[in-house]
């Protein structure tokens, strides 16, 4: 399964042959199909990035907490 880069920039050929018209309709429903595998793995890459970026900011927030304190 490719990283969120790979997926973003495989769906981004997907989607330029699909609007080339130039496939038929077998290649469009492969290529639909595998541009829907894609988007669910940039989806779940966004929210893993999101559930980092919450707990950093969590972490930074009790960090800045016991730091006011302590002045």
């Amino acid at each position: 399964m490719p990283d969120f880069e790979g997926a973003l920039a495989e769906l981004e050929k997907i989607v330029e042959k699909m609007e080339a018209g130039d496939q038929s309709l077998e290649e469009a429903l492969a290529s639909f199909q595998r541009g829907i595998e894609l988007t669910r793995t940039c989806q779940k890459g966004l929210k893993e990035a999101e559930q980092r970026v919450e707990k950093l900011a969590q972490e930074n927030n009790v960090a800045g907490a016991e730091s006011d304190d302590a002045g």
